[in-house]
């Protein structure tokens, strides 16, 4: 069964489009590593929680989105074996990225039911 990477990003909204070009140029370098799907959903609906939510799990400040996304991979395995290499590949040094990386969350999840495809 496929397995997820995970993740949760404060962007600063006027950074909206530069992290969707900075996720467009990166999504096909994930899946020549063998990633299938690649989903960047920009924040729309999210409400202030009681004890947590999206924002408060990245500490958004004023002036930033949360960036929920995704990465479907074919297994575990093929996970862990396309991050050997992915992580140093050149195409994914981006030194200015348009978020806060040390506020980013991150994690592998195994599905464990998926009505899609």
């Amino acid at each position: 069964m496929s397995y997820v990477d995970g993740f949760l990003i404060p962007v600063p909204s006027e950074n909206r489009e530069a992290y969707r070009e900075a996720a467009a140029k990166a999504a096909p370098v994930f899946k020549e590593y063998g990633a299938v799907r690649i989903v960047e959903c920009w924040g729309d609906d999210l409400p202030d929680g009681t004890l947590t939510d999206f924002k408060g799990a990245v500490k958004a400040q004023d002036g930033e989105n949360v960036v929920f996304s995704w990465i479907v991979w074919p297994s575990k395995e093929a996970r862990d074996e396309a991050y050997k290499t992915l992580r140093s590949d050149p195409r994914l040094a981006e030194k200015d990225m348009p978020f806060d990386t040390k506020r980013l969350i991150f994690g592998g999840f195994q599905v464990i039911l998926d009505t899609g495809e």
